[in-house]
């Protein structure tokens, strides 16, 4: 590292550090007492800390200074590394399942609760992934099919009397309808006129929700609705719903899995990478960015039918855009197009912020700084898609 360079480090590190003071200050100086100074320096002198230490030490790893540490933790993780890819693929899912299925025995009704929301969450976010990462086309309003499946399931539980595993596979086939339905007319847009389209349909489905009264009960949303049962007997527990939430997250990354690597697949791979070069060679275009928005609704579906089922409750107010960008982070940060990338992705942004909760009002501060930063290092997620194969541009 040269001494320019070492400066622009500094340099750079001051100007972040009086951004961030000026950002900081209104947030916890700014009081109906009056303005306060004293918390806002205390919060930010220990980040300021933290910061120069980080970047000191990022220097002194640049002028080859930490060697003696770095090289022995290089050739571990390259050992780690070794042994990971020459382990049989099967031996280590049978970890992780075993794992997922003792989980709940040792944790507590929290940490069964917070495990719940990252299946949802894994079964969404690799929903949307085979819109956004595998075929290419941005959804902002992609929890409405999460919507469409808690309410038919409520629905169809309460007026019908059908019990949850018969109304699961009805509500997919709801939100794969309504997939398709919001999907035709956007089909011949692409980027941000698809965003901003996908986005208003989201909106109509909510508001749908919201103001249809003598279906859905509108804002007081739908109340009492019945828990799963097999064979008599309820799953009343959270331990006994994660086991539910565990098989639905299950099948779907089989079937995304399968579908990734099938033809369809492909060719939604194709469409992502170059829609007109794929359609002169033969694909069909119209079609199979119709079934990318029928598959991806239908494990929303899914997920919105056990949403139901697990909070007894379903309103309006739980499916609003925020839901729909959240997961939409969820494939980015993780990796669009990479089913492990997703759900690390799913992992960063439902388990991490619970550990941040004891900060209280800098817990969102810290999460929105870890993403960022994740971004700058990781553009490409915390786990990207191995692409088949490697474009001419990238040999030269």
């Amino acid at each position: 590292m040269t001494i320019q360079e070492s400066k622009r480090l500094w340099i750079g590190l001051g100007i972040g550090l009086f951004w961030f003071l000026m950002l900081l200050w209104p947030l916890l100086g700014i009081r109906p007492e009056g303005l306060q100074f004293s918390e806002t320096w205390a919060v930010f002198s220990r980040i300021a800390v933290a910061a120069v230490v980080i970047v000191a030490i990022y220097h002194a790893h640049r002028l080859g200074r930490l060697d003696f540490i770095g090289t022995p933790l290089a050739k571990a993780r390259d050992a780690v590394r070794s042994g990971y890819e020459n382990a049989p693929t099967w031996a280590l899912l049978a970890v992780v399942l075993v794992a997922a299925l003792i989980y709940p025995q040792f944790a507590g009704r929290y940490g069964n609760d917070v495990a719940i929301s990252v299946l949802i969450y894994i079964c969404l976010g690799l929903g949307l992934n085979i819109v956004v990462g595998l075929a290419g086309l941005l959804d902002l309003g992609y929890i409405a099919f999460y919507g469409v499946g808690a309410y038919a399931y409520a629905l169809l539980s309460l007026h019908f009397g059908l019990s949850f595993w018969a109304c699961l596979p009805v509500a997919a086939l709801l939100a794969a309808i309504s997939g398709c339905i919001i999907g035709y007319p956007t089909l011949r847009m692409r980027g941000d006129y698809l965003a901003i389209v996908t986005l208003g349909f989201g909106e109509i489905v909510r508001l749908i929700l919201n103001n249809w009264m003598s279906l859905t009960n509108g804002p007081n949303g739908i109340l009492a609705i019945p828990r799963p049962e097999l064979f008599g007997f309820g799953f009343a527990s959270l331990s006994s719903l994660y086991y539910v939430i565990l098989g639905i997250a299950v099948f779907t990354v089989l079937a995304v899995y399968r579908l990734n690597f099938s033809r369809i697949g492909r060719a939604w791979e194709a469409i992502r990478e170059d829609e007109t070069a794929a359609e002169l060679m033969g694909v069909n275009t119209f079609l199979l960015k119709l079934l990318a928005y029928a598959m991806g609704a239908t494990f929303a579906g899914l997920a919105g039918a056990f949403f139901a089922a697990r909070m007894r409750f379903v309103g309006p107010e739980s499916f609003t855009f925020l839901e729909s960008a959240m997961v939409l982070a969820m494939v980015v940060l993780g990796g669009m197009g990479s089913i492990p990338g997703v759900i690390l992705g799913v992992l960063a942004l439902v388990a991490l912020p619970e550990l941040f909760r004891d900060f209280e009002l800098y817990r969102m501060l810290v999460f929105g700084g870890v993403m960022c930063t994740m971004m700058l290092i990781r553009p490409a997620g915390l786990w990207p898609a191995k692409r088949v194969g490697r474009r001419s541009e990238e040999m030269e």
